[in-house]
Protein backbone atom coordinates (compact mmCIF):
# COMPACT_ATOMS: atom_id res chain seq x y z
CA UNK A 1 0.00 0.00 0.00
CA UNK A 2 1.43 3.62 -1.19
CA UNK A 3 1.22 6.71 -0.18
CA UNK A 4 1.28 9.48 -3.10
CA UNK A 5 0.73 12.41 -3.93
CA UNK A 6 -1.21 14.26 -7.30
CA UNK A 7 1.10 16.22 -9.06
CA UNK A 8 -2.25 18.44 -9.20
CA UNK A 9 -1.34 19.24 -5.35
CA UNK A 10 1.70 21.32 -6.12
CA UNK A 11 -0.34 23.33 -9.36
CA UNK A 12 -0.10 26.88 -7.47
CA UNK A 13 3.48 26.49 -7.61
CA UNK A 14 3.77 25.34 -10.71
CA UNK A 15 1.57 28.11 -12.11
CA UNK A 16 3.45 31.07 -10.21
CA UNK A 17 6.93 29.69 -11.49
CA UNK A 18 8.22 28.25 -8.02
CA UNK A 19 8.20 24.88 -9.59
CA UNK A 20 8.35 23.72 -13.57
CA UNK A 21 6.43 20.44 -13.73
CA UNK A 22 9.07 18.05 -13.94
CA UNK A 23 10.66 19.22 -10.57
CA UNK A 24 8.04 18.15 -8.72
CA UNK A 25 8.72 14.83 -9.39
CA UNK A 26 11.91 14.88 -7.16
CA UNK A 27 10.01 17.60 -4.34
CA UNK A 28 7.17 14.69 -3.89
CA UNK A 29 10.41 12.22 -3.08
CA UNK A 30 11.89 14.80 -1.37
CA UNK A 31 8.45 15.45 0.75
CA UNK A 32 8.19 11.48 1.39
CA UNK A 33 5.99 10.14 -0.85
CA UNK A 34 6.05 6.67 -1.57
CA UNK A 35 4.32 7.78 -5.40
CA UNK A 36 3.17 10.16 -7.61
CA UNK A 37 0.46 10.73 -10.55
CA UNK A 38 0.64 13.18 -12.97
CA UNK A 39 -3.12 15.31 -13.71
CA UNK A 40 -2.90 16.62 -16.84
CA UNK A 41 0.59 17.16 -18.58
CA UNK A 42 1.21 20.66 -19.14
CA UNK A 43 3.52 20.81 -22.07
CA UNK A 44 6.66 23.38 -22.28
CA UNK A 45 6.19 25.30 -24.86
CA UNK A 46 8.07 24.02 -27.97
CA UNK A 47 8.07 20.42 -26.78
CA UNK A 48 5.28 17.70 -27.81
CA UNK A 49 3.46 15.48 -25.31
CA UNK A 50 5.10 12.40 -26.16
CA UNK A 51 8.47 13.57 -25.77
CA UNK A 52 7.86 15.51 -22.37
CA UNK A 53 6.02 12.17 -21.15
CA UNK A 54 9.20 10.46 -21.97
CA UNK A 55 11.53 12.92 -19.68
CA UNK A 56 8.65 13.20 -16.71
CA UNK A 57 9.06 8.78 -16.80
CA UNK A 58 13.19 9.35 -17.15
CA UNK A 59 13.18 11.76 -14.07
CA UNK A 60 10.40 9.72 -11.99
CA UNK A 61 13.41 6.54 -12.25
CA UNK A 62 16.05 8.67 -11.74
CA UNK A 63 14.64 10.16 -8.55
CA UNK A 64 13.44 6.70 -7.63
CA UNK A 65 9.39 7.34 -7.02
CA UNK A 66 7.15 5.35 -9.59
CA UNK A 67 4.17 7.39 -11.70
CA UNK A 68 1.57 5.79 -10.62
CA UNK A 69 -2.05 6.78 -12.36
CA UNK A 70 -2.28 9.22 -15.25
CA UNK A 71 -5.33 11.90 -15.30
CA UNK A 72 -7.02 13.70 -18.12
CA UNK A 73 -10.31 14.72 -18.67
CA UNK A 74 -12.50 13.76 -21.70
CA UNK A 75 -16.60 14.01 -22.50
CA UNK A 76 -18.09 11.44 -24.38
CA UNK A 77 -21.54 13.62 -24.77
CA UNK A 78 -19.93 16.89 -26.08
CA UNK A 79 -16.15 16.40 -26.76
CA UNK A 80 -14.73 16.34 -29.95
CA UNK A 81 -17.63 18.36 -31.10
CA UNK A 82 -20.31 16.08 -30.13
CA UNK A 83 -18.03 13.19 -32.44
CA UNK A 84 -18.22 10.21 -30.22
CA UNK A 85 -15.75 8.26 -31.95
CA UNK A 86 -13.50 11.85 -32.59
CA UNK A 87 -13.63 11.73 -28.45
CA UNK A 88 -12.45 7.79 -28.33
CA UNK A 89 -9.66 8.35 -30.27
CA UNK A 90 -8.27 11.37 -28.78
CA UNK A 91 -8.65 9.12 -25.39
CA UNK A 92 -7.06 6.53 -26.49
CA UNK A 93 -4.13 8.76 -27.97
CA UNK A 94 -3.39 9.77 -24.14
CA UNK A 95 -3.44 5.96 -23.47
CA UNK A 96 -0.93 5.82 -25.13
CA UNK A 97 0.73 8.33 -23.17
CA UNK A 98 0.40 6.98 -20.20
CA UNK A 99 2.04 3.95 -21.69
CA UNK A 100 5.04 6.30 -22.12
CA UNK A 101 4.45 7.56 -18.71
CA UNK A 102 4.57 3.60 -17.48
CA UNK A 103 1.82 3.90 -15.55
CA UNK A 104 -0.53 1.07 -14.63
CA UNK A 105 -3.39 2.85 -14.40
CA UNK A 106 -5.53 6.09 -16.03
CA UNK A 107 -8.47 7.87 -15.24
CA UNK A 108 -10.19 9.52 -17.68
CA UNK A 109 -13.88 11.57 -17.41
CA UNK A 110 -16.95 10.39 -18.89
CA UNK A 111 -18.72 13.50 -19.32
CA UNK A 112 -18.63 17.44 -18.00
CA UNK A 113 -21.36 18.73 -15.92
CA UNK A 114 -22.25 22.28 -16.63
CA UNK A 115 -24.59 22.56 -19.80
CA UNK A 116 -25.44 25.37 -21.65
CA UNK A 117 -28.98 26.47 -22.33
CA UNK A 118 -29.48 25.26 -25.67
CA UNK A 119 -27.69 22.02 -25.39
CA UNK A 120 -29.94 19.50 -26.95
CA UNK A 121 -28.79 15.96 -26.02
CA UNK A 122 -29.89 13.83 -23.29
CA UNK A 123 -30.05 16.11 -19.74
CA UNK A 124 -30.72 12.80 -17.43
CA UNK A 125 -27.69 10.53 -16.58
CA UNK A 126 -30.39 7.43 -17.91
CA UNK A 127 -30.78 8.89 -21.05
CA UNK A 128 -26.80 9.72 -21.24
CA UNK A 129 -25.63 6.43 -19.95
CA UNK A 130 -25.08 4.37 -23.01
CA UNK A 131 -23.21 6.77 -24.75
CA UNK A 132 -21.16 6.99 -22.38
CA UNK A 133 -20.67 3.93 -21.64
CA UNK A 134 -20.05 2.59 -25.08
CA UNK A 135 -16.66 5.33 -24.68
CA UNK A 136 -15.69 3.99 -21.80
CA UNK A 137 -15.69 0.42 -22.80
CA UNK A 138 -13.85 1.15 -26.13
CA UNK A 139 -11.31 3.06 -24.66
CA UNK A 140 -10.85 0.31 -21.82
CA UNK A 141 -10.80 -2.32 -24.61
CA UNK A 142 -7.44 -0.56 -26.40
CA UNK A 143 -5.96 0.25 -22.79
CA UNK A 144 -5.98 -3.34 -21.69
CA UNK A 145 -3.83 -4.36 -24.97
CA UNK A 146 -1.20 -2.82 -23.37
CA UNK A 147 -1.60 -3.26 -19.87
CA UNK A 148 -3.03 -0.27 -18.49
CA UNK A 149 -6.24 -0.29 -16.48
CA UNK A 150 -8.52 3.00 -16.94
CA UNK A 151 -11.24 4.22 -14.45
CA UNK A 152 -13.33 7.43 -14.32
CA UNK A 153 -13.53 9.43 -10.98
CA UNK A 154 -16.41 11.23 -8.92
CA UNK A 155 -16.09 14.40 -10.90
CA UNK A 156 -17.38 16.98 -12.63
CA UNK A 157 -21.40 16.98 -11.35
CA UNK A 158 -22.65 14.80 -14.25
CA UNK A 159 -21.47 11.43 -13.40
CA UNK A 160 -20.26 12.02 -9.87
CA UNK A 161 -22.70 10.28 -7.64
CA UNK A 162 -22.16 6.93 -6.55
CA UNK A 163 -25.32 5.40 -8.01
CA UNK A 164 -24.15 7.40 -11.25
CA UNK A 165 -20.91 5.31 -10.87
CA UNK A 166 -22.37 2.11 -10.04
CA UNK A 167 -24.43 2.10 -12.45
CA UNK A 168 -21.68 3.08 -15.31
CA UNK A 169 -19.52 0.09 -13.81
CA UNK A 170 -21.89 -2.46 -14.26
CA UNK A 171 -23.13 -0.92 -17.97
CA UNK A 172 -19.30 -0.99 -19.15
CA UNK A 173 -19.09 -4.61 -17.66
CA UNK A 174 -15.27 -4.98 -18.34
CA UNK A 175 -13.16 -6.19 -15.74
CA UNK A 176 -10.05 -3.65 -16.98
CA UNK A 177 -12.61 -0.89 -16.16
CA UNK A 178 -12.97 0.51 -12.41
CA UNK A 179 -13.14 3.77 -10.73
CA UNK A 180 -10.90 6.34 -9.12
CA UNK A 181 -12.69 6.71 -6.10
CA UNK A 182 -12.25 10.25 -4.61
CA UNK A 183 -13.12 10.13 -1.01
CA UNK A 184 -14.15 14.03 -0.79
CA UNK A 185 -15.61 14.89 -3.96
CA UNK A 186 -18.74 13.46 -3.17
CA UNK A 187 -19.85 16.15 -1.33
CA UNK A 188 -19.75 18.36 -4.29
CA UNK A 189 -23.71 16.39 -5.23
CA UNK A 190 -24.30 15.83 -1.93
CA UNK A 191 -23.89 12.23 -1.49
CA UNK A 192 -22.21 10.85 1.51
CA UNK A 193 -18.70 9.97 1.47
CA UNK A 194 -19.44 6.94 3.47
CA UNK A 195 -22.10 5.69 2.15
CA UNK A 196 -21.14 6.17 -1.37
CA UNK A 197 -17.09 4.75 -0.83
CA UNK A 198 -19.41 1.76 1.10
CA UNK A 199 -21.42 1.22 -2.18
CA UNK A 200 -18.14 1.72 -4.62
CA UNK A 201 -15.45 -0.33 -2.91
CA UNK A 202 -15.43 -3.41 -4.82
CA UNK A 203 -14.69 -1.15 -7.79
CA UNK A 204 -12.10 0.81 -6.53
CA UNK A 205 -8.19 1.23 -8.74
CA UNK A 206 -7.08 3.87 -7.35
CA UNK A 207 -7.76 6.28 -4.25
CA UNK A 208 -7.67 9.85 -3.94
CA UNK A 209 -7.19 11.12 -0.32
CA UNK A 210 -9.00 14.62 -0.09
CA UNK A 211 -11.13 16.26 2.97
CA UNK A 212 -13.02 19.67 2.36
CA UNK A 213 -14.82 22.29 5.01
CA UNK A 214 -18.57 22.07 5.12
CA UNK A 215 -21.42 24.89 5.49
CA UNK A 216 -24.80 23.96 5.09
CA UNK A 217 -26.47 25.96 2.25
CA UNK A 218 -28.62 28.13 4.43
CA UNK A 219 -26.07 30.16 5.65
CA UNK A 220 -24.48 33.07 3.05
CA UNK A 221 -21.56 32.66 0.94
CA UNK A 222 -18.93 32.21 2.93
CA UNK A 223 -16.53 34.25 0.68
CA UNK A 224 -13.61 33.48 -1.63
CA UNK A 225 -12.30 29.65 -1.54
CA UNK A 226 -15.82 28.57 -0.55
CA UNK A 227 -17.53 26.49 -3.66
CA UNK A 228 -21.24 25.27 -3.71
CA UNK A 229 -22.46 21.80 -4.36
CA UNK A 230 -25.03 20.62 -6.41
CA UNK A 231 -27.61 21.08 -4.01
CA UNK A 232 -27.16 24.51 -2.74
CA UNK A 233 -23.90 23.44 -0.02
CA UNK A 234 -21.08 25.30 0.58
CA UNK A 235 -17.58 23.34 0.40
CA UNK A 236 -13.67 24.49 0.43
CA UNK A 237 -10.83 22.10 0.02
CA UNK A 238 -8.69 21.47 3.43
CA UNK A 239 -5.63 19.73 4.95
CA UNK A 240 -6.80 15.76 5.11
CA UNK A 241 -8.23 15.69 8.95
CA UNK A 242 -8.85 19.46 9.27
CA UNK A 243 -12.52 19.31 7.44
CA UNK A 244 -15.61 16.99 8.06
CA UNK A 245 -15.80 14.55 5.19
CA UNK A 246 -14.82 11.28 7.22
CA UNK A 247 -11.39 10.27 5.89
CA UNK A 248 -10.54 7.85 7.91
CA UNK A 249 -13.81 5.81 7.96
CA UNK A 250 -13.66 5.90 4.13
CA UNK A 251 -9.94 5.05 4.11
CA UNK A 252 -11.00 2.00 6.68
CA UNK A 253 -13.89 0.86 4.52
CA UNK A 254 -11.50 0.54 1.58
CA UNK A 255 -8.84 -1.12 3.28
CA UNK A 256 -11.23 -3.74 4.99
CA UNK A 257 -12.70 -4.73 1.08
CA UNK A 258 -9.00 -5.56 0.24
CA UNK A 259 -7.79 -2.51 -0.97
CA UNK A 260 -3.93 -2.34 -1.12
CA UNK A 261 -3.57 0.17 -3.69
CA UNK A 262 -2.22 3.70 -3.67
CA UNK A 263 -4.10 6.51 -1.20
CA UNK A 264 -3.07 9.74 -3.13
CA UNK A 265 -2.86 13.13 -1.69
CA UNK A 266 -4.90 15.70 -3.29
CA UNK A 267 -4.50 19.16 -1.76
CA UNK A 268 -6.72 21.49 -2.68
CA UNK A 269 -6.48 23.36 0.29
CA UNK A 270 -6.10 27.88 0.36
CA UNK A 271 -3.12 27.00 3.39
CA UNK A 272 0.61 27.72 2.16
CA UNK A 273 0.71 24.39 -0.34
CA UNK A 274 4.02 22.70 0.85
CA UNK A 275 3.09 22.78 4.36
CA UNK A 276 -0.82 21.62 3.43
CA UNK A 277 0.94 19.16 1.82
CA UNK A 278 3.11 18.40 4.25
CA UNK A 279 0.56 18.00 6.87
CA UNK A 280 -2.05 15.92 4.57
CA UNK A 281 0.81 12.96 4.12
CA UNK A 282 1.16 13.10 8.17
CA UNK A 283 -2.07 12.84 8.79
CA UNK A 284 -2.56 10.13 5.79
CA UNK A 285 -0.21 7.83 6.55
CA UNK A 286 -1.47 7.77 10.30
CA UNK A 287 -4.89 7.05 9.30
CA UNK A 288 -4.00 4.51 7.12
CA UNK A 289 -2.03 2.55 9.66
CA UNK A 290 -4.84 3.11 11.77
CA UNK A 291 -7.36 1.30 9.30
CA UNK A 292 -5.04 -1.43 9.25
CA UNK A 293 -5.03 -2.00 12.52
CA UNK A 294 -9.06 -1.86 12.92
Amino acid sequence: MQIGVSSYSYSRLVHSGELKQIEVIAKAKEMGFDAIEFSTIAVPEGEKLPEFAAKLKAEADKVGIPIVNYTIGADFLRGSNGDLQAEIDCVKSEVDIAKILGVPGMRHDAASGIFPADWTAPRSFQAALPRIAEGCRAVTEYAAAKGIRTMVENHGYFCQDSIRLEQLVNQVNHPNFGLLIDIGNFTCVDDDSAIAVGRLKQHAFHCHAKDFHLKPGTEPWPGNGWNQSRGGNWWRGAIIGHGNIPVIQCIRILVKNGYDGCFSVEFEGMEDVLTGIKHCQENLRRFVDMAKQA
